[in-house]
């Protein structure tokens, strides 16, 4: 995720050659847009039409999930293009903020050759992959899987335009030209250390995984670049494998029928916000809490409990629930800095809550029920709130409240019926899973389709001219975490390949304490990861080796995914590496510094909950159906 607080500088008008770069490159984006906005449409009509003639009419569509998978994977790749053309691949930026305006121009521009020459890599492996795809016909649809594979090609090649694009716009030529000099030394440099490379055998791990990836992305390069880059080198320089085996595995890392719940979520997420929804059930909990000390607080934890069961995006949970709550919480006299602490906080604190994005990348690359998931999310969330409620009182138990007017039952009664359409949503979600009416991947339609409903007919609130712009920015989102989820596949590949993961198992079943000790290891390694490189990408790197390993040592593979996942979510909202944590301030519209010292004692009691789920597995696992 790129994000950046400093004020945008006045742009000078644009003429001659920079004038008609930007028109082609405004051209280029409505040619990608306006695809990738129609492939979420298609998705989700593609999906519910399953949904509806399975459960209603007891015909299956056939090729109703091939449909939808061939249309997914050139959604994941036109949303990639979007996202690289808006600059909102996830990245490192902490580093880049702190460097002089010189270097980090030329960082950025580093990060736009590390993109080039990463697409340059791929291009023609992609289009090999995709011609030997001819060959396969679909089952269902009897036509060929070339069809679905050229999105892989048409996707890399579009990246490319946009990296030349963006090499030329710049108004300075020494940066861009720096960078382009330094990677090409870089390369000459591997490929003259080739023969030497091969002789050193697992350390190449730590030359590409370790050095080559931490150098990449603490430079601000995407991770799922830096996961490309540092996977295709150390592939091509120390083994046989052949190019396409890297797009072959980004390939199968994207294409889980199960991650269609990737950008119907994000979108659900939208428009809970812009149908009033968020605010309907914001307005209760205030009504309910208000008139206690630190009532807002607890209103801002509950309400992130209950929006993040509905959306599985929490940048689009935060968006929601902060506009809401702030000004009124600022009038009460709270600081902005314990405001987004803990709006960071919760961030981390409802990563389990389904249908949590993160619980369906771990089914996708685990293979654990998301059913399961989905259930055992719930009460280790409601841990992390309850130790988060606690310190909220600590520091309030002496806030005056003598100007704040108590709700009356009518005006509380009034407020719980307007919210009654919003708050039912969670639980029209997890029944739909639980009574087998749609999977985890159609049922997110039935909520896109419930909030349209509610929008129009009972809040009397659907801006139609924001529909396009949310399709879009679920497209860039999507295709952000897409790309992530297929370069970490290829990565985990690798990784696998050379022997590593059994060296993991070997030491992490060594490891003294049993169960209990490999679960703590486990915490921290994943805290470490979650602040360094995100949730999902750290997720779909390790799950695959470290799940395997949780059985073998006797626990549970669902609350082994709650701890991680809890983890992993007190590493991402963790300043100063965590990028989740800049997104809440980036919402919030709040400078990072007044948030660094409240968010200490946040993140404190988010660790206290972490170590109680650790300790009692029946928090994750106590409402599993028992086989």
């Amino acid at each position: 995720m790129h994000l950046e607080l400093a004020e945008t500088p006045a742009v000078p008008a644009l003429t001659g050659r920079r004038a008609w770069l930007k028109g082609l490159d405004d051209a280029l984006g409505h040619m990608v847009e306006i695809p990738a906005a129609v492939l979420v449409v298609l998705e989700i009509v593609v999906l519910f039409a399953g949904v509806v003639s399975r459960y209603v009419f007891h015909q299956p569509i056939v090729w109703a999930d091939e449909l939808a998978s061939i249309l997914f994977l050139w959604l994941a790749m036109l949303g990639s293009v979007v996202a690289y053309r808006r600059a909102e691949h996830m990245r490192m930026t902490a580093l880049v903020s702190l460097a002089s305006p010189r270097t980090r121009a030329f960082l950025d521009a580093i990060t736009l050759v590390a993109g080039l020459v990463f697409i340059g890599f791929l291009l023609h492996p992609a289009y090999e992959f995709a011609a030997e795809e001819i060959f396969v016909q679909t089952p269902a649809l009897e036509i060929t899987n070339a069809w679905r594979a050229a999105a892989l090609p048409v996707g890399f090649v579009l990246m490319l335009a946009i990296s030349v694009l963006r090499l030329a716009e710049s108004p300075d030529w020494r940066a861009p030209l720096g960078a382009l000099v330094l990677a090409g030394l870089v390369v000459a440099g591997l490929l003259l250390a080739e023969p030497t490379l091969r002789t050193l055998g697992n350390w190449n791990l730590v030359i590409f995984f370790v050095i080559g990836v931490g150098a990449l992305v603490f430079s601000g390069v995407p991770i799922a670049f830096a996961f490309g880059l540092a996977t295709f080198a150390y592939l091509m320089l120390t083994t046989r494998a052949p190019a396409m085996v890297v797009v072959g595995r980004m390939d199968e890392g994207m294409s889980h029928l199960i991650l269609l719940a990737v950008p119907l979520f994000v979108f659900l997420g939208l428009l809970i916000e812009m149908t009033g929804m968020a605010r309907a059930m914001v307005g209760f909990l205030a009504s309910l809490l208000g008139h206690v000390r630190g009532g807002l607080h607890y209103v801002l934890v509950g309400a992130m409990y209950l929006v993040s069961g509905i959306s599985g995006s929490k940048a689009a949970d935060m968006a929601a629930v902060a506009p809401v709550l702030f000004p009124e919480m600022k009038a009460r006299g709270a600081k902005e800095g314990d405001l987004v602490a803990l709006l960071a906080a919760t961030g981390a604190q409802t990563e389990t809550i389904p249908p949590s994005l993160v619980l369906i990348t771990i089914g996708s690359v685990t293979g654990v029920s998301i059913t399961a998931l989905f259930t055992g999310g719930l009460l280790p969330g409601l841990v992390l709130g309850i130790t988060l409620c606690l310190l909220v009182w600590w520091r309030y138990r002496g806030e005056d409240l003598s100007h704040v007017r108590r709700a009356t039952w009518g005006e509380i009664g009034r407020a719980l019926v307007i919210a009654v359409p919003a708050l039912a949503l969670p639980f029209v979600i997890r029944a739909a899973v639980v009574e087998g009416v749609a999977t985890a991947t159609e049922v997110s339609t039935i909520g896109i389709l419930y909030a349209i409903l509610a929008g129009l007919l009972v809040y009397r609130q659907f801006d139609w001219r924001r529909l396009y712009p949310m399709l879009v920015a679920t497209a860039s989102l999507s295709g952000a975490i897409l790309l992530i989820i297929g370069a970490a596949t290829g990565m985990a590949w690798a990784l696998t390949q050379s022997g590593f993961s059994q060296k993991l198992a070997v030491l992490m079943t060594g490891l003294p304490g049993g169960p209990l000790g490999f679960l703590l290891v486990s915490a921290v390694a994943f805290i470490i990861l979650g602040s360094v490189l995100e949730g999902i990408p750290a997720i779909v790197l390790f799950g695959p080796l470290l799940f395997p390993i949780a059985r073998q040592v006797g626990v549970h593979e669902v609350h082994y995914a709650m701890v991680v996942i809890l983890a992993m979510g007190v590493g991402l909202f963790a300043p100063p590496f965590g990028v989740g944590y800049y997104a809440a301030c980036a919402i919030s519209r709040i400078h990072p510094d007044a948030g660094i010292r409240p968010i200490v004692g946040y993140m404190l009691a988010l660790v206290a909950g972490l170590v109680v789920v650790i300790l009692v597995p029946w928090i994750s696992i106590g409402f599993l159906a028992t086989p």
